[in-house]
């Protein structure tokens, strides 16, 4: 069935008050523990309008940060040509390996 985003809206703001409920944190707590600010955690829970960081800040400090990368699922490969390019194009990727910083003296 499909949903507005209001009505998913709405949905995540309960789903994300029923999970501060059920670890038994107030709002003021966690909003704290997402480093958020309470007027923020009470709009999220009640109007489900929030940013998207202050969104994933949430579902970190709620412990739901797996959720995220279920979010937006590549598309099923149509053919197996299909499925190669893919394969073949995300090896291509260069890897970013960040610098350590030397210890200062």
């Amino acid at each position: 069935m499909l949903k507005t985003p209001l009505e998913i809206r709405h949905a995540l703001a309960e789903r994300l008050k029923a999970r501060r409920i059920a670890l038994g944190w107030t709002q003021q707590v966690a909003a704290q523990r997402a480093g958020i600010a309470y007027r923020t955690w009470r709009r999220l829970e009640n109007e489900g309008k929030a940013s998207l960081e202050d969104v994933i800040k949430a579902g970190v400090a709620l412990r739901c940060e797996g959720g995220f990368e279920a979010l937006f699922p590549q598309p099923a490969a149509s053919s197996l040509d299909d499925l190669l390019k893919h394969q073949r194009a995300t090896a291509a990727l260069p890897v970013r390996v960040r610098a350590r910083r030397s210890p200062q003296s």
